[in-house]
């Protein structure tokens, strides 16, 4: 089973956390949500008090098949503020697993130059913070390790996208129309 490591930061988005975090675990991917603070209690960017999993300092990391940030503002900011995350996410993209992020929060990756060279998306007006990118403007872009999204709106296939590289296209499909998202995209 795939696991992935979801980050929270105070103000979050909150349907960047939340949508992703039910789509992985509805097609079986364990995540682990985060706090980055030395609390469980995070608040979102819109007042609703989510109670991560676990703090960073309790966690491991080297069992992390992805490393996940959800946007948000000021979240993502407090993530990119975050140094520990911030070298989590530079050794474990050096090794050539996956990392990914939405809306604000691939402002990460920027600041890191790991999306030097490379397509990536991100919510418009934040695309000055992808340093050395090209920016796609796409809901959800992949490019090597690195998957980006584009904002709330992009939650539903950044998610299922997400569980399509985790698992199979089989899987993110059954779960997409179990759900209810293919009849909504007009694909059933």
């Amino acid at each position: 089973m795939a696991k992935v490591y979801e980050f929270l930061a105070q103000g979050f988005e909150d349907i960047e956390a939340i949508a992703p975090l039910d789509i992985l675990r509805r097609g079986g991917v364990e995540v682990v949500t985060v706090s980055i603070t030395n609390q469980r209690e995070v608040v979102s960017a819109h007042g609703v008090t989510m109670l991560a999993d676990k703090i960073f300092a309790d966690c491991n990391f080297q069992d992390a098949d992805l490393l996940f940030l959800p946007g948000g503002l000021p979240g993502a900011t407090n993530l990119n503020d975050f140094e520990p995350l911030c070298s989590l996410i530079v050794e474990h993209y050096k090794k050539g697993r996956k990392v990914a992020a939405i809306c604000a929060a691939p402002l990460v990756f920027g600041n890191l130059g790991l999306v030097e060279g490379k397509k990536a998306t991100c919510y418009p007006g934040f695309e000055n913070t992808l340093t050395g990118a090209n920016y796609t403007a796409e809901l959800v872009t992949i490019d090597g390790n690195i998957i980006t999204g584009e904002g709330p709106a992009a939650a539903l296939p950044f998610g299922y996208t997400l569980l399509e590289i985790l698992t199979d296209n089989s899987t993110s499909r059954e779960i997409a129309g179990g759900m209810r998202y293919l009849h909504l995209m007009g694909e059933e």
